[in-house]
């Protein structure tokens, strides 16, 4: 078992109800930023509490936005807050089950400092049966002057959904 998912992959319903663990974000950190994107950005797990997930992007000089300035670019700004969202997510419903981006609006405010690094810290502050909300902050130090707000739209995917569509697609009807 997986982060929350038994055997079959799937996500229990009600974890108060069962011994299978809930998904934790500092423990799920050690995975995700191992290897693949996150890891290539050098995303480090920060802290985390029952709806809110905090990453840092430390500063590197090949993540730059322009060669004469040593800031951050944005785009490694959006990945930040992006991972940021995700895990947000898993820590509010206590599962790590797929999920899609559907919406990141991010608003600069300002470049970050330079030769700073950016902590993003977002919240997932609702969740419907198919959907996920999320907000945030990017700063570099001062969460009182951010270096963008974020506002996000997440798709969930239920394992039961993907696996009517990989049987239909197989040209299965396992309905």
């Amino acid at each position: 078992m997986i982060w929350g998912l038994d055997a079959g992959g799937r996500a229990p319903r009600d974890h108060a109800m069962n011994d299978q663990p809930k998904f934790d974000a500092g423990e799920a950190g050690k995975y995700f930023f191992r290897g693949g994107h996150p890891g290539w950005l050098g995303l480090e797990y920060v802290s985390h509490g029952a709806n809110w997930v905090e990453l840092k992007l430390p500063w590197r000089e090949d993540l730059l936005g322009e060669p004469d300035r040593p800031v951050l670019a944005s785009g490694p700004i959006v990945s930040l807050m992006d991972m940021a969202s995700g895990m947000s997510i898993w820590q509010t419903t206590g599962a790590f089950t797929p999920v899609a981006t559907l919406d990141l609006r991010v608003d600069y405010q300002r470049p970050a400092r330079e030769r700073s690094a950016v902590w993003g810290r977002v919240e997932c502050y609702r969740v419907t049966r198919s959907a996920a909300f999320v907000r945030g902050i990017a700063h570099d130090g001062d969460e009182a002057d951010p270096v963008a707000h974020i506002a996000g739209v997440f798709m969930q995917v239920s394992y039961d959904a993907k696996q009517r569509l990989e049987a239909k697609s197989e040209g299965r009807d396992d309905d």
